[in-house]
């Protein structure tokens, strides 16, 4: 299994990349919002790989985070959702606009997605309802640019020197609310959907103006 690829990108396509690791190419097939924000075509990207295996195909789907993997290998275990129907929900969505759809049971969002009906939006939502919350409190992960020595000998010594790259991201506000809220004995899918709702309404907002809107959301009604 190939899980992460880090190289030069040789060319881009419309709807993959083609990554060079130490000589040997290798076709990624992305979302239109991965694609837009990966470098151009000679520098350096690392991405998180899931590989689609068929009797007379093998494809390789690249994702800037590990999230976002978790999300595609997920929405693929739909009935009438393959790798193309998940990567244009991905596209239209982004990660956490899968899970505050899925939390929120807003299937009409899954819908705006190219090529997805009514019906298999509404089978994503109910399908997945009771296990998105432990993707969404994964958070975020690494960046898609990779570092020199993630490609060793792929990339020409600098002649000047280079900024470095970007550490890790943390998990994200919704992801620490979230955790944060089961952490208090709340049913991880009724914190998902009071956590989506609160970013909705201040996407902005840090952590704990999340915990508290979502806590008022969750009080008993009366």
């Amino acid at each position: 299994m190939i899980g992460r690829i880090a190289g030069r990108i040789d060319y881009r396509a419309a709807d993959h990349v083609l990554i060079d690791v130490r000589g040997v190419g290798y076709l990624v097939y992305c979302s239109e919002r991965t694609l837009q924000a990966l470098p151009r075509a000679g520098e350096a990207a690392a991405l998180y790989t899931d590989l689609l295996v068929r009797d007379d195909l093998l494809q390789l789907f690249g994702f800037p985070t590990l999230v976002e993997k978790e999300w595609h290998r997920l929405l693929m275990s739909v009935q009438g959702v393959g790798a193309k129907a998940s990567l244009a929900i991905l596209g239209t969505l982004g990660p956490e606009g899968v899970g505050r759809a899925i939390a929120l049971g807003d299937w009409n969002a899954v819908k705006a997605a190219k090529g997805i009906g009514p019906k298999t939006a509404q089978r994503v939502v109910n399908e997945l309802k009771d296990k998105a919350p432990e993707v969404m409190a994964m958070g975020s992960s690494a960046p898609t640019t990779a570092a020199p020595e993630d490609i060793g000998d792929v990339i020409e010594p600098p002649s000047a020197p280079t900024k470095p790259t970007a550490p890790p991201a943390g998990p994200g506000p919704q992801a620490e609310a979230l955790s944060a809220l089961t952490n208090l004995g709340y049913a991880p899918g009724e914190a998902a959907g009071a956590v989506a709702q609160a970013a909705g309404d201040a996407p902005e907002a840090d952590t704990p103006a999340l915990i508290r809107a979502a806590l008022k959301l969750l009080a008993p009604k009366g």
